[in-house]
C-alpha cells in the first residue's frame, strides 16, 4: 500500500498529539511530579509583604549583620551585639525540595547566638529567614545556604 503526502502528514499529526497527551497525562497523575506552592497561606503573606520590605530596610541600616556559621554542633545564627538579649523573635528554615523539613525556631538566646542542631538539617539547600524585634521596631535578615 501506497501512503501518499496527506496521510503521511495526518498520522504525524496523530502520533504527535498522542505523543504530548501521554506526557500531559503522566505528569498530572504521577505523584513525583507534584510541586507544593512556598506556602499554604499565599495571599494572607502577600498582604504582609510590605512589613517585610520596611523590615529590611530597617535591618540594612545596622552595623552589623546577621551572620550564619556552620559548625559541628550545626548552625550557629549570630546576631547584632546592639540586640544584646532584649530580642524576640523567630528564625524559620525553608527546604524548598520537601515542605515536610520545613521548621520555624523562636529566638531564646544566652550568648550571642542562637544554635540550629545537626540533627534537624538535612545536607542541601536552605533558605533561612530571621524576623526579630527589638525596641518596637522589626528586622528581617534572609540567606540561603547549602548544608
Amino acid at each position: 500500500m501506497k501512503i501518499n503526502w496527506g496521510t503521511g502528514i495526518v498520522i504525524a499529526i496523530i502520533a504527535f498529539m498522542s505523543f504530548i497527551m501521554y506526557f500531559v497525562i503522566s505528569m498530572s497523575t504521577d505523584n513525583k511530579f507534584s510541586h507544593d506552592l512556598v506556602t499554604d497561606n499565599y495571599y494572607q503573606k502577600e498582604l504582609e509583604f510590605q512589613d517585610q520590605i520596611d523590615a529590611t530596610k530597617n535591618a540594612k541600616l545596622l552595623e552589623e549583620d546577621v551572620e550564619i556559621v556552620k559548625s559541628e554542633k550545626g548552625l550557629q545564627i549570630y546576631f547584632p551585639k546592639i540586640f544584646k538579649n532584649e530580642m524576640e523573635g523567630k528564625v524559620f528554615l525553608y527546604r524548598p525540595s520537601n515542605k515536610q523539613l520545613d521548621f520555624e525556631i523562636p529566638i531564646s538566646i544566652t550568648d550571642n547566638y542562637l544554635l540550629v542542631p545537626e540533627k534537624s538539617l538535612l545536607d542541601g539547600r536552605w533558605n533561612i529567614s530571621v524576623k526579630v524585634t527589638h525596641n518596637n521596631k522589626e528586622y528581617y535578615f534572609s540567606e540561603e545556604i547549602t548544608y
